[in-house]
């Protein structure tokens, strides 16, 4: 993975970009004045250089130019111009009369140009549907392989299109020739009318996706078909995807006929290999039509700003499960009094809940266990090979600057040294992928412990094996599973088409693919190497498996790595006494506390290697039953058993309001006057749908 760049050359790099298209610019306005042609063409070519560089390397330039008004149509206008000019400095009168072909030529170019860019926004239009889906044969919605990347990103098009023009202009004043200049405005003229003619077809009534109202039809006709009765609900930004993504194999274990419902466009891709239909509703009004539909329960892993407008619809029973559960402030927010109940993994949830008194009431806590957990193997012994391999996964820093949130900042560096001191520590280093994204010192140690481990490696000098078969013919086969194949260019609506509904069998295939890549995964490392592991493969629980140590911070982590009942350390960075730390954080009572100087490594580590020195394997098994529940029944089993029960509940709720419907009384929407309600067909949503099954 390559190193992040300092603050320093992130803010240099786009200075030094300023100042030599500045500088391009002025030289050629100075040798078109002038007129000197060395200078001119020299001058041209430096400015096209850059901003073809641009668009590679400084993106994030381009919208500073277009907030200055200097966008790419200004810049490429003002260089043809300079070019022109230069041209009528340099022959005499009658260079006027050759030089108006070619500007009406280029202002001919420049009115296709934007011809073409309204095209492309209206294509761009009429390819935004309403609703995005995956694993959902859309194909009645007339989908189609985008227009080229090219035609779409005007930019990069102008550049492409308008360099004809632009060397023929510089070709004429080098050799005074004006048929360079009409050749290279011709060949434009000639690329900008295909790509017109291209766009204009995909705006056909024939050739265009179906329009907003044909696709809610089409999605209403989806719904009243496939008939879910649960669903996943997530909001979320980049980032966040991991938050829906652990409730995806327990969700898809339920059976039935789950639904995933996405509000953000971007998030669509970023949704891990998943069978589950998945629908994304931006709109909304959109996001309303689910009310009609037999939809019962929306399960929610994260809270967002976009929750509240999925708890108005009254049909559906809201629970909350979280993406983790730890003693910060953040696994008992007093926004989860919002929702019909709270799933909780065991009791130390809801005596959490309880000591918060955020509005949550006892009644309304369901304690389903962790269900992801089933993943994690339970602990074997005490290590069996000549290394011990320690995991180390700091949370992020937060959002509240608290200093005991995430150990990096005040011991990371220091347990990694007292780590890596062990020459039988096998280190694998796991930070959250928000590390750095709020305290600019976390993302600074981070960076500073990468180091430290890859140096620990480049110390080590044993041999390293020859790249893995085995694991390239595992990793080409789950990519073959998980990964749809796109063109580089391919929209939404592109993205669609090819993501439609999945082979028979396809997630059973997924998961004895992801086994045999992480076996061969872990096979093909050198022995004893350490591991700094930032990719989505592998993930926390398999880490977890071939740790015999965890080092983490107050969060979720440990509560899960619990789960193993395998040693475990907690940093102490709060700066709280032990017995006062232990006391605030209960995650913390079957752990090893660890100063910031980590003066406790070398005790730690000989307590994971002789069982008879680790007095704290007893405290461990009780704090998982009381943090996880009994092992019996499993936590899917309960998992499921709450999802059935609180479907039985909205179905009581909609005979309620289908009873109060038909005495007269008010239901709590009234349709607009203009649109009838639709009559309630069999299965719809006053019916009760049929039972829901457990696995």
């Amino acid at each position: 993975m390559p190193e992040p760049t300092s603050p320093r050359r992130r803010t240099a790099a786009p200075l030094l970009v300023l100042a030599v298209l500045a500088a391009a610019f002025a030289a050629q306005a100075a040798a078109a004045l002038r007129p000197h042609v060395p200078l001119l063409v020299a001058s041209t070519a430096v400015s096209l250089a850059v901003e073809a560089g641009l668009y590679r390397w400084q993106p994030g330039m381009l919208s500073l130019f277009a907030k200055s008004h200097a966008d790419v149509t200004v810049r490429h206008v003002l260089r043809d111009l300079l070019l022109v000019v230069g041209l009528l400095r340099l022959g005499e009168q009658h260079r006027e009369t050759q030089c108006a072909p070619l500007v009406a030529g280029l202002l001919a170019f420049y009115a296709l140009h934007c011809a073409v860019q309204a095209a492309s926004v209206l294509v761009r239009r009429t390819r935004t549907l309403p609703v995005l889906t995956r694993n959902i044969d859309a194909s009645a919605l007339r989908l189609s392989p985008a227009p080229a990347a090219l035609l779409r990103r005007p930019g990069h098009r102008l550049l492409v299109f308008g360099l004809p023009a632009t060397a023929g202009l510089t070709a004429t004043a080098v050799t005074g020739d004006p048929r360079h200049g009409a050749a290279g405005v011709a060949l434009a003229l000639l690329l900008t009318s295909a790509g017109l003619c291209a766009l204009l077809l995909r705006l056909l009534p024939g050739r265009r996706p179906a329009g907003e109202r044909e696709v809610l039809d089409w999605f209403d006709a989806w719904l009243a078909e496939y008939r879910p009765t649960v669903g996943l609900y997530f909001s979320g930004g980049l980032s966040s995807a991991y938050q829906a993504n652990m409730w995806l194999e327990p969700l898809a274990g339920l059976g039935g006929r789950p639904v995933i419902v996405l509000r953000e466009r971007f998030m669509v891709p970023r949704l891990a290999a998943t069978d589950i239909p998945v629908v994304c509703l931006p709109k909304v009004s959109t996001l309303m039509r689910l009310e009609q539909s037999t939809l019962q329960v929306l399960i929610h892993p994260s809270n967002s700003g976009k929750t509240s407008q999925v708890l108005r619809i009254p049909t559906i029973k809201h629970t909350f499960v979280n993406h983790g559960e730890s003693d910060k402030l953040s696994s008992c927010n007093p926004y989860a009094k919002a929702y019909d109940e709270v799933w909780v993994a065991g009791p130390a949830a809801r005596e959490r809940y309880a000591l918060a008194e955020v509005g949550v009431e006892d009644k309304d806590v369901v304690e389903i266990g962790r269900p992801q957990l089933d993943a994690v193997r339970p602990c074997a012994g005490p290590p069996a090979g000549p290394y011990t391999t320690v995991l180390y996964a700091p949370t992020w820093e937060g959002w509240d600057g608290n200093p005991g949130n995430t150990s990096l900042v005040a011991a990371g560096e220091n347990l990694v040294r007292a780590l890596l001191a062990d020459p039988s520590v096998r280190l694998l280093y796991k930070p959250h992928p928000l590390t750095g994204s709020v305290d600019p010192r976390a993302g600074a140690a981070d960076r500073r412990v990468r180091e430290l481990i890859r140096a620990a490696n480049r110390e080590r000098s044993a041999p390293r094996p020859a790249p893995s078969a085995e694991l390239a013919s595992r990793t080409a086969e789950l990519d073959r599973l998980t990964t749809a194949a796109f063109r580089a260019g391919a929209d939404q609506v592109e993205r669609m088409l090819a993501q439609s509904a999945p082979e028979p069998g396809r997630a059973a295939a997924v998961a004895r693919a992801t086994a045999a890549w992480e076996e061969a995964y872990w096979t093909s490392l050198p022995e004893g190497e350490h591991q700094i592991v930032t990719d989505a493969r592998p993930d926390l629980y398999a880490c977890f498996n071939v740790a015999d140590l965890l080092v983490s911070d107050v969060s979720s982590v440990i509560s899960d790595f619990l789960a193993s009942e395998k040693p475990y350390a907690v940093a102490n960075t709060s700066g709280l006494s032990e017995e006062a730390f232990r006391a605030a954080f209960p995650t913390v009572a079957a752990a090893a506390v660890l100063t910031p100087d980590a003066a406790g490594v070398p005790a730690l580590l000989a307590a994971v290697r002789d069982p008879r020195q680790d007095g704290l394997a007893a405290a461990r098994a009780e704090l998982k039953r009381h943090l996880l529940g009994p092992a019996s029944p499993p936590s899917q089993l309960r998992f499921a058993a709450a999802v059935q029960a609180l479907c039985a509940a909205a179905q009581e709720h909609r005979a309620r309001a289908s009873h109060r419907l038909s005495a007269g009384f008010p239901g709590q929407r009234r349709e607009a006057a203009d649109t009838p309600a639709p009559a309630p067909e069999a299965g719809g949503p006053l019916t009760p749908p049929r039972p829901f099954r457990p696995v």
